[in-house]
């Protein structure tokens, strides 16, 4: 993956996480028409809002790829993180983690894949399954981690993470 691939993710996503909403259709007034766009104002942020604790990125090229978000974000990637499959990890502004790492088998496809922090993986994941996901995953204990599941809607992949009960942080950079 590379780094307008990525961006183009990225960008794809943030509309939807920010709630906005995409025109449809051409614009009143036929060709070359000013769009108007008026946008609600945000809802306010609720205590237990939505939170991506660790952002997965798979790609057969983690060195380059680490190298590229360092440079662009000034983020620092430390070594390997065996419990997460060998990811480089680095700490993100408000204390998420993203974590670069190869695919696990040949038939591994290059993703990027949201973690989002829950407090009850097992009731998230049956709402997930009532919503028609189909569970690629099923809760997973991740010693020193927490507990990990990733289900698949709409052909996205969706992770959920929930913290071990000690109260252990996304994994830290270098460990």
């Amino acid at each position: 993956m590379n780094t307008s691939s990525l961006r183009l993710c990225v960008l794809c996503l943030v509309p939807a996480l920010l709630g906005c909403e995409h025109e449809a259709g051409p614009p009143a007034g036929g060709p070359g028409a000013a769009v108007v766009r008026q946008e609600a104002p945000l809802p306010p942020v609720k205590e237990n809002a939505l939170k991506i604790h660790y952002l997965e990125i798979v790609t057969p090229k983690v060195d380059e790829t680490c190298d590229a978000l360092a440079n662009a974000h000034g983020v620092t990637f430390g070594g390997s993180v065996a419990e997460l499959g060998n990811a480089r990890t680095a700490t993100l502004e408000g204390g998420g983690v993203i974590g670069v790492r190869a695919p696990m088998r040949p038939d591994e496809a290059p993703v990027i894949r949201p973690y989002v922090k829950v407090t009850d993986i097992h009731a998230a994941i049956k709402a997930a399954e009532a919503a028609g996901a189909v569970v690629a995953l099923p809760p997973t204990p991740i010693p020193g981690q927490g507990t990990v599941a990733i289900y698949i809607l709409g052909g996205i992949d969706h992770g959920l993470w929930q913290q071990e009960a000690g109260g252990h942080a996304a994994p830290h950079e270098g460990s």
